[in-house]
């Protein structure tokens, strides 16, 4: 398990992106569409056409990591925009990346009351 350090913010590129591009596909993705610099320690979600299969694009202070994560059932929660980012916290990645709805996570059990 990796730990992001603190400040790094965490976007998710809305609309569907070629799963074929690689460091230097999302780079300018990143640039181009999301007008921002992928080399500022940021992460950098980005999703295929099927929704099954996400990559994320991370600087680190001595070059570009690139992740990938498929799923073998279900599919990742994406925004509904075609263009853009949005934002996430370290909580919400971490459900997408579990195949988690992570824009409404429920309890999969009453809460106990207290007595």
């Amino acid at each position: 398990m990796m730990t992001l350090p603190a400040g790094t913010r965490i976007w998710i590129a809305a609309g569907v992106t070629d799963m074929r591009c690689g460091f230097n596909g999302l780079a300018a993705k990143v640039q181009a569409t999301l007008a921002e610099d992928p080399f500022a320690g940021h992460v950098f979600v980005f999703r295929g056409r099927r929704g099954h299969v996400v990559k994320l694009l991370w600087a680190t202070g001595d070059g570009l990591c690139l992740f990938a994560k498929r799923l073998e059932r279900g599919h990742f929660v994406w925004p509904q925009a075609d263009s853009g980012k949005v934002h996430l916290t370290p909580a919400q990645l971490s459900m997408l990346l579990e195949g988690i709805n992570w824009k409404q996570p429920e309890r999969t059990a009453p809460a106990l009351s207290m007595l």
